[in-house]
């Protein structure tokens, strides 16, 4: 079989141009294409992990900004709690003091209203023993309360001796006609009563000592005698207040029986 070169070679060329062909107008441009679509997918992929990358970061960052969040509300219920407990304890405290306040102003009151109540008792028991001790002086011995008054005192007087009798002495040495000593009377003394005592004391001290008269109803059927912080003084009172002050120790002894 004979074989025809030109054939062969015009096959030859036809192939050689349909593969150029090929590779120029088709397989070029769809590798071109598939370049491209790599690309594109490429890019799409770095998009997407870029994208991940991103929203794992948020996650991260909500996570932490969680995180945070809760631990910033847990301190600030735990300040909340401590300030309401500190309000509260100073609340209880306030509580308390006004409460002790209240007992204590409640019980001055009270020792207040005692007061006043023993003093009127006293005052009204001084008054009634003042007018029965005068029916009864004056009853039995025709001798009126401010009489006898006098006389007692003038008894105590004449009764002091030693370190009392010298203070008093100085002191009533010490008052001069411009200041006086002074004495006073639950009442209104009779000259005769007010010269008995001036003698008392002249003969009590050795000189005429200057006084000055003056009505102290609160004396209760008493005398006193002061000169220079000094004092000489007999009082039905006192033997009240020594019963008051005896009562007072009675009932004291009872209330812690």
């Amino acid at each position: 079989m004979l074989i025809d070169w030109f054939t062969v070679g015009a096959q030859l060329l036809n192939f050689l141009i349909l593969v150029w062909l090929m590779k120029r107008f088709l397989y070029q441009p769809v590798l071109d294409a598939i370049a491209t679509r790599e690309q594109k997918i490429a890019a799409e992929l770095a998009d997407a992990a870029a994208t991940q990358a991103r929203a794992t970061q948020q996650q991260d960052e909500f996570r932490q900004k969680n995180e945070a969040f809760d631990e910033q509300r847990a301190g600030l219920l735990q300040q909340a709690r401590d300030a309401a407990k500190a309000e509260g304890e100073r609340l209880q405290v306030q509580a308390r003091e006004a409460a002790d306040a209240a007992n204590a102003a409640r019980a001055k009151a009270l020792l207040a209203d005692a007061q006043h109540l023993r003093a009127d008792i006293t005052r009204h028991t001084q008054e009634q023993v003042f007018h029965i001790s005068r029916r009864v002086l004056g009853d039995l011995a025709s001798v009126s309360l401010e009489q006898r008054a006098s006389e007692v005192f003038i008894q105590r007087l004449r009764a002091m001796d030693g370190a009392e009798l010298v203070t008093l002495g100085a002191a009533l040495k010490a008052a001069s006609d411009a200041e006086p000593a002074l004495l006073r009377s639950a009442f209104e003394l009779p000259e005769a009563q007010r010269s008995a005592i001036q003698t008392a004391l002249t003969e009590s001290f050795g000189q005429p000592v200057a006084l000055k008269f003056q009505t102290a109803p609160e004396l209760v059927s008493g005398i006193e005698l002061s000169a220079q912080g000094q004092k000489l003084a007999w009082s039905i009172s006192d033997y009240l207040a020594a019963l008051s002050d005896g009562l007072e120790d009675r009932l004291r002894v009872k209330e812690t029986a």
